[in-house]
């Protein structure tokens, strides 16, 4: 069980022992109960077939949905990544997840997350801007860089989301990239 849960990111040994110790000591119904969710999960969570996210259905729910703008499609590159965007309700167009990120340093390149399903999707005629929501890391930048050029080749329009300073922050606790970041892409008011 410990070995299990190490397979987890960011699980060591002592982390996965105490949980294991937890679940058998304090919580059996709870050991059970992770385990049939795990199962179920695995068995039946697969790909949606028009944007990549996890789903139970051929389609997920958001792709299905007929209240969804189709002339925008957000890029990102994992289901957690459009969660965190799904919570702002800020969007409502269509989504395709990469499962990934361009690492040519771990040999990850354009087919391995699925980049010509994205271009396929993006030039259905339906699809009028593509919004690049990779990771601001060097391979989420990579990534949406290529994306953005294959885009342009195809007369795709492609924006990217804006970084900068974040809402609440002050100015001197937030590191010079950020704040250097922010002052290239300031905006009128």
């Amino acid at each position: 069980m410990i070995e299990a849960l190490r397979r987890l990111p960011g699980v060591g040994v002592k982390s996965a022992s105490r949980m294991a110790f937890h679940l058998l000591q304090h919580d059996r119904e709870g050991a059970h109960l992770i385990a049939r969710a795990l199962e179920q999960a695995a068995t039946n969570v697969r790909h949606c077939s028009e944007c990549h996210t996890f789903t139970q259905d051929e389609v997920c729910a958001t792709c299905r949905s007929p209240q969804r703008d189709r002339s925008k499609l957000c890029v990102v590159e994992t289901p957690a990544d459009q969660a965190a965007l799904e919570r702002t309700q800020a969007y409502n167009g269509l989504y395709f997840v990469l499962m990934g990120k361009l690492s040519p340093l771990d040999g990850i390149g354009p087919k391995d997350i699925g980049l010509a399903k994205l271009f396929a999707r993006a030039t259905n005629g339906e699809v009028q801007e593509v919004i690049l929501a990779t990771n601001f890391t060097n391979e989420g930048e990579a990534t949406a860089h290529y994306i953005a050029e294959m885009l342009r080749a195809r007369g795709i329009r492609a924006t990217r989301i804006a970084r900068g300073v974040p809402l609440g922050g002050e100015l001197e606790y937030v590191d010079a990239g950020t704040i250097s970041q922010a002052l290239l892409d300031r905006r009128g008011i």
